[in-house]
Formats: C-alpha cells, structure tokens, sequence
C-alpha cells in the first residue's frame, strides 16, 4: 500500500507540474485567467477522484496507476493507448499558442460553459468507476472480471469513454479557444477507434459480454451509436 501511497501522489506530482508547463510556457505568459480557472477545474476532480479510490477501490487505483503504452498486449492496442495518453497534451497546448497569438475572442460565459464541461466529464468518469472496479486504462480482461450492467453501463455500453469526450470537448472553450475545437476530431476518432478496439477484446474474452452487448444497443452515445 506504501508503494501504491508513493506511485499514485508521484504521478499527481507529475501532471500538477507538467499541466502548468503545458499551458503557460505555449502561452508565454502569466496573464491568461481562463487557464488558471481551468487549472482549478481540472485539477480538482483528479485529485478527489484520486482519494476516493485509494480510499474506496485501490485495485483499481493500482491497475491505472500501473497501465501505460507497454502494459498493452497488442501492437495497435499499444498505439492507441500512447495516442490517448498524449491527448490532453494537444487539447491544452493549441489553446495557449492560440492565447499568445490571440487568434479567439471566446466569451467568458462560453469559458464558463468549457468548464463546466469539463467538470461534467469528470463527474460521469467518476460515476463509472464507482459503479464498474475493472475500468482498467488498458484493454485487458482479468481474472475475476464480470460484465456490469448497471449504472451508466445500462445506457451505453463505454460511458467512461463519454466522459473523457465531454471533458476534451470543454477543454479549448474553458481556454478560450475556437481553434482548440479542431482537436476534438482527432481524439473523437482515436477514442472511438479504441472502444471498437475494446469491444472485440471483451466479446471474445469476457463472459457475458456477448449477451450485454446484444442487450445494451448503443456504444458511446443513447440513441444514435
């Protein structure tokens, strides 16, 4: 439990410092108030999510803590998780050189709504992981593991994948940005490539999950796919 204590709150050292870097140094500047804003919303949700599974589900904790690009078995599965890891680096990173060269004049009420996004994102992935302990960050199927039908698994079939779409869609209107929105196309299209990934992994793996997925229709989003 130490080394889980020190792995999980070196790796929230990490982003804390790195997320700052990220958008002030793109920016070249102090003076840009919607990403400090944004630096509270963001950060906010990781660390509270942080505890409540270090408190509630520290399995959990330690299989994402643990995941990265070489846990993944496959060659595409280990593509795709390296291109999802980098993707809050390009949501972030476009905003701020958008910032310094002042290319947006987003309004502050449509900031607010980017974070309020952003937070909503958050607040389904944390729903997910409270209702399903094998969200794991890479494609695996573990031993134990059962298919849930509950919670936001008896909408859709990936809602956790819902909440990191709704949060990188907040992302560049909580910086500011109209050109930021372009980011979101590519992250949409790695995301959906990972869940399709995903979903012939646990089919052929997991028990179960040939019936929910018959039973649950829609993957991403209700009544349209």
């Amino acid at each position: 439990m130490k080394d889980l204590n020190k792995k999980t709150f070196g790796g929230l050292l990490r982003l804390f410092i790195a997320l700052p870097v990220l958008l002030f140094l793109p920016a070249w500047t102090l003076d840009y108030w919607q990403a400090w804003i944004f630096l509270a919303v963001y950060s906010l949700p990781v660390l509270a999510g942080t505890l409540y599974l270090m408190k509630k589900d520290p399995k959990l904790l330690e299989r994402r803590i643990n995941a990265g690009p070489g846990s993944e078995k496959q060659r595409s599965q280990k593509i795709l998780h390296f291109l999802v890891s980098k993707a809050l680096i390009v949501a972030v990173v476009i905003p701020a050189i958008d910032h310094r060269y002042a290319w947006s004049a987003v309004p502050p009420y449509v900031v607010a709504a980017g974070d309020i996004l952003v937070a909503l994102g958050f607040l389904i992935v944390f729903f997910v992981f409270k209702e399903n302990t094998f969200a794991s960050a890479i494609i695996e199927v573990v031993s134990g593991q059962k298919t849930i039908a509950t919670g936001p698994c008896a909408l859709v079939r990936h809602p956790m994948y819902i909440g990191w779409l709704v949060t990188f869609s907040g992302v560049p209107l909580a910086l500011g940005s109209w050109w930021g929105l372009f980011t979101v196309i590519p992250i949409t299209l790695v995301i959906v490539w990972r869940l399709l990934d995903e979903e012939t992994v646990l089919a052929r793996n997991l028990p179960g999950y040939a019936e929910y997925r018959n039973r649950v229709q829609y993957r991403l989003v209700p009544f349209i796919w």
